[in-house]
């Protein structure tokens, strides 16, 4: 029996018997486009609708996610793959009841495990796919290979992107790398535009309608709009406090406009298009198995 078939074997077995979290890539073209900030608000704002909600840091060294809410985690997800750690000491609680996971260097470095490791880290995961309704990756920014293996594998992708010309480019970038990839099946994927710092609603549809015009005409993609969020000088101020705008400014047009996309969310896909699908450790084993091919 080959990794292959034995990973599967593994998450067919722990399919049947074990609730599988929703996992949400949260991607974009480029640095600096609020990316990170999305990730957090989301996740506030979900965990205020009664879900369990984890964020995996997969910017790697950028460390964003413990900047903007403040937090230093002991361990990361290399300390579990390398150091004995399990899911629930790599877990750094966070505020609103949701849950951090400081990527470090460890999903980098999964390129160099050996099968009984690969087995190992999958099966572990399963612990995480326990404790959270939804798991939010928030990816690096741009097109590294460690970005489009994760978009790769998941359902559900967001990608935010701004009105600015460079952040519009890259954008369409990471889609003509991901619709140049072999495995790409648009079956397998919804991906859903967010616009940030937009200076109106009307500036946000039309933002999604350059994108989508232009993805749908040279790369045959269907992408829908999530919706959008305002330029608001309160988000800035909250960065700096190191507090997420939900929190620091609950009534501010921004964190109004992050708690209708979190409902948006919150809706979600028709089960059975997402349900084999779900789970972090799928994901992850999808992604051995990529990369192994």
């Amino acid at each position: 029996m080959d990794q292959a078939e034995r990973l599967r074997n593994i998450i067919k077995q722990q399919n049947k018997k074990k609730h599988l979290a929703r996992v949400i890539t949260v991607t974009s073209g480029k640095g600096g486009v609020g990316k990170s900030n999305v990730s957090v608000n989301l996740a506030i704002q979900l965990s205020r609708m009664g879900k369990k909600v984890v964020i995996l840091d997969a910017d790697f060294g950028l460390a964003n996610i413990e900047v903007m809410l403040g937090l230093r985690p002991k361990y990361n997800l290399a300390d579990m793959m390398f150091r004995g750690k399990n899911v629930r000491d790599i877990l750094t609680p966070g505020p609103e009841n949701i849950g951090f996971i400081s990527g470090g260097s460890g999903l980098r470095e999964m390129t160099n495990l050996d099968k009984d490791q690969i087995q190992s880290l999958v099966t572990s995961m399963y612990e995480l796919d326990q404790v959270a309704d939804i798991i939010l990756i928030d990816t690096g920014a741009g097109i590294s290979d460690a970005v489009i293996d994760l978009v790769m594998c998941s359902a559900e992708v967001l990608l935010v992107t701004t009105p600015e010309p460079t952040s519009i480019t890259d954008a369409y970038a990471l889609l003509k790398t991901i619709r140049r990839q072999d495995t790409f099946d648009p079956g397998k994927m919804k991906i859903r535009m967010i616009g940030n710092r937009v200076q109106s609603y009307e500036e946000g549809k039309e933002l999604y309608y350059k994108m989508s015009t232009v993805s749908g005409k040279f790369l045959q993609m269907d992408m829908e709009y999530m919706g959008a969020i305002p330029e608001d000088a309160k988000l800035q101020s909250a960065v700096r406090k190191q507090q997420p705008i939900s929190i620091a400014a609950p009534n501010a047009p921004a964190a109004r406009a992050l708690m209708e996309l979190a409902m948006v969310l919150e809706n979600g896909l028709n089960e059975e298009q997402t349900q084999q699908f779900r789970g972090i450790s799928g994901l992850l084993a999808r992604m051995f198995r990529g990369s192994r091919q």
